[in-house]
Order: structure tokens, then sequence, then C-alpha cells
């Protein structure tokens, strides 16, 4: 199984927000952008922040793919 953060993606378009937005929001590094981007492991902590930034839950933002 994999880890999807597509739902991230629909709902920051959803939000009218860019993913550079997203980043200021939660003071992310470029390169934890880019395991986002290519559905990498994420720490959770991270995720979290994203979650409070977006004031969503976890199973918002990422869903597991077979």
């Amino acid at each position: 199984m994999k880890i999807s953060y597509k739902k991230l993606w629909k709902l920051l378009i959803d939000k009218n927000m860019l993913k550079a937005d997203l980043r200021r929001a939660t003071n992310l590094s470029p390169a934890t952008m880019a395991k986002l981007s290519k559905g990498d492991n994420i720490n959770t902590d991270v995720l979290l922040r994203i979650c409070q930034a977006l004031d969503c839950d976890l199973f918002d933002i990422m869903e597991l793919e077979r």
C-alpha cells in the first residue's frame, strides 16, 4: 500500500490556495513539499501542522492506495 496526498491537493484547490501558500502557512521546507508531491512518507508532526493550517483532519488530506 502507498500513501496518497491527492486529497490534500484537492483541498488546496477548494480553498483557493497554492502549494507555496501551504508552505508559508506551515513553514514546510522545499524538501518536505517535494516528499508530499511524490507521495513519500511524511512525519506525523508535519501532517498535523498541515491539518491545523487547513482546519481539517488527517483523513481529509491523505488516503491509502493499493
